[in-house]
């Protein structure tokens, strides 16, 4: 018992467990030696911080909304990329409008262009004229006043003032009949004779039964020619220049010639 005592006096003094009392576990024998109490592991626990947000989670599908949102943010995107195409001097992409729009333009001006060469007011020959003219049987039965012209190809005075009377038979052509006989053509004889033709142009003004009103001949100022129409074309009795006479051709001058067509105004 006193080597028991003897160890027991050398134990650590720690308490063991009921089962094992009255047994003592006796400490090492060196006294530089110590028992180091076991430091428990404690779980890591991640934890935010507290200004911290949570990741939204995005759904698979959108929503109209966020459709409508995507859509639009494309046609802002293509708008910017069609600016910046722009700005830096690239070739905008064709549009069908514009091309459709610029065709018609350039159809309407070659247009416009072919009418002005064939018929420039400016320009206008005897050939215009006779072109655009009434026949004479059809002047005489259509109850509208007539200004009959006799004129020549050969005729410098009637060339001059073709410009001028075109002008006004383009206003009036609706209320007056205008009619040219070529002064070379045989088949006017007749009415050489009726109207005295003796130089030309020779302008006789016909009410609507075909009377004659009046006569202007030879170059004169286009200002007469105009009165004279505006009266017929008003229904007036007479006519303000009613024998008034200029620098004409001569009449017998005439290239006399058959036309085969007896419509021609030739």
């Amino acid at each position: 018992m006193a080597s028991v005592a003897a160890s027991s006096s050398r134990c650590s003094g720690l308490l063991l467990p009921p089962s094992l009392a009255g047994v003592r576990r006796c400490s090492p024998p060196s006294s530089s030696l110590r028992l180091r109490p076991r430091r428990r592991r404690r779980p890591i626990a991640c934890v935010a911080p507290p200004d911290s947000t949570e990741p939204q989670t995005v759904s698979a599908r959108s929503t109209p909304k966020d459709e409508q949102v995507v859509k639009a943010d494309s046609t802002e995107e293509k708008a910017q990329t069609s600016d910046t195409a722009q700005d830096a001097g690239l070739p905008a992409l064709p549009n069908k409008d514009l091309n459709r729009r610029v065709a018609l333009f350039s159809t309407l001006g070659a247009v416009a262009l072919f009418a002005s060469q064939r018929l420039d007011l400016g320009q206008a020959s005897l050939k215009d004229l006779a072109a655009n003219a009434v026949s004479y049987e059809e002047a005489l039965s259509n109850g509208k006043p007539t200004v009959v012209e006799f004129y020549a190809d050969w005729c410098e005075v009637c060339r001059e003032l073709a410009p001028d009377i075109y002008k006004v038979e383009q206003q009036y052509k609706d209320r007056v009949n205008f009619v040219m006989l070529n002064v070379d053509n045989t088949k006017w004889e007749q009415e050489l004779d009726e109207f005295g033709v003796e130089g030309i142009p020779h302008f006789a003004f016909l009410d609507k039964e075909g009377n004659e009103e009046g006569n202007v001949v030879g170059r004169l100022p286009k200002q007469y020619f105009l009165e004279n129409v505006v009266a017929l074309a008003s229904g007036d009795p007479r006519i303000p220049h009613a024998r008034v006479v200029g620098q004409f051709s001569s009449a017998e001058n005439r290239r006399v010639h058959q036309v085969a067509d007896p419509r021609s105004h030739g």
